[in-house]
């Protein structure tokens, strides 16, 4: 594809929230005159595999199963989660793309609004990320922490699920209790709405949620805002922000990555939708993390965010149970950023991250 008049084919999976980003990348493309075109890659096949392997760390699958559709010529370039894209460099592809970026944060979301303080003790939270695991357990040692997974729809409907049954079931009796009350003038009836009138009023996700047959209930889950927030489902759910400072996010949470060939293509998408801010804060987060090493395995928060001059970058490192952690916060030097963010990562190994990163890996080879 070297005209620049030629449709530019971007891979993508099909989950709802990847064609969101997919389709936000394509309109910001279509903005600089360009004909794109998405192309849908089926990625079910490697879900309970990847599904293991970003529980230890090791992510990459369905990033690599978008770039095979590139190199092999079915597509030009594809639309990934830049949390989920490897430090490490392979074949010929390079990050082409990064626009400006979602909200980095992660959020509490509840069925009733509750903060975290707010919860009870040995309250159940929902996530399958090492990182949120440590850092909820780091806050408190006393939550039950349990496994989550699924895409961002299906882990709001586990939450909302037994609330939801439990509040139908309510209704309806009170419904019928009203019905062999008809005549009794005297009866007040506990709600305003009839059960279909208060169905006909839920969102799409409560709707679903109350037909799933939910195996936990969990008292809150952990999900990245920014996910939350392009698929419009904020609006529909009880959500607190966590402090990055305190949670701090996954390098890369909440932008997006295009990934192309490096070449004409890559300049081409480089030029139209590249944010320089977005790019140096991930490319700071991005090589700390590299610079660690462990992955995802161990449970590691870096976030960075341009000020001026300066990025000021705040990494947490945990063991897995959240007991011991080093935490540090720089202000790096923006025009030498890379190199700062290694000598930055250095200081944090001597420090104890590297102890800390080799007994989660440990750990997670011994599972």
């Amino acid at each position: 594809m070297s005209s620049r008049d030629s449709t530019l084919r971007l891979a993508t999976r099909g989950s709802d929230l990847a064609l969101r980003q997919a389709a936000t990348v394509k309109e910001a493309l279509e903005g600089r005159r360009r004909s794109v075109e998405l192309i849908e890659v089926e990625t079910t096949g490697d879900q309970i595999r990847d599904e293991l392997i970003h529980r230890l760390g090791k992510t990459g699958a369905f990033v690599r199963a978008l770039d095979e559709r590139v190199l092999d010529g079915d597509a030009d370039a594809a639309v990934h989660s830049l949390k989920d894209v490897p430090t490490e460099g392979g074949d010929s592809m390079v990050v082409a793309g990064v626009p400006g970026r979602g909200p980095a944060s992660d959020v509490l979301v509840t069925p009733d609004g509750k903060t975290l303080e707010e919860l009870p003790e040995g309250a159940t939270i929902g996530t399958s990320s090492l990182r949120r695991e440590a850092q909820l357990r780091a806050e408190s040692p006393d939550l039950n922490v349990e496994p989550l997974r699924g895409n961002v729809d299906t882990r709001i409907e586990k939450l909302l699920a037994p609330t939801l049954q439990r509040e139908h079931a309510d209704r309806s009796d009170a419904e019928s209790e009203r019905k062999e009350h008809a005549d009794d003038e005297d009866y007040e009836h506990p709600y305003d709405r009839t059960v279909e009138e208060w169905f006909n009023g839920l969102a799409e996700v409560e709707r679903r949620a109350l037909e799933r047959d939910a195996e936990i209930e969990y008292d809150a889950i952990v999900l990245a805002a920014a996910g939350l927030k392009r698929l419009g489902l904020d609006h529909h759910v009880s959500t607190v922000e966590l402090d990055p400072d305190r949670f701090v996010p996954a390098p890369g949470q909440g932008a997006i990555a295009v990934t192309a060939p490096d070449g004409e293509i890559a300049e081409t998408i480089n030029d139209a939708i590249d944010q320089p801010p977005t790019r140096v804060a991930t490319t700071v987060e991005r090589t700390v993390l590299a610079t660690l090493g462990g992955g995802c395995i161990a449970p590691i928060g870096v976030h960075a965010t341009v000020q001026g001059s300066t990025v000021r970058t705040t990494a947490r490192v945990s063991s897995r149970d959240g007991s011991d952690e080093v935490t540090a916060t720089r202000d790096l030097p923006i025009h030498r950023h890379p190199d700062a963010a290694r000598e930055f990562a250095e200081e944090l190994r001597e420090q104890g991250a590297a102890e800390l990163i080799e007994q989660a890996v440990a750990e997670a080879e011994d599972e």
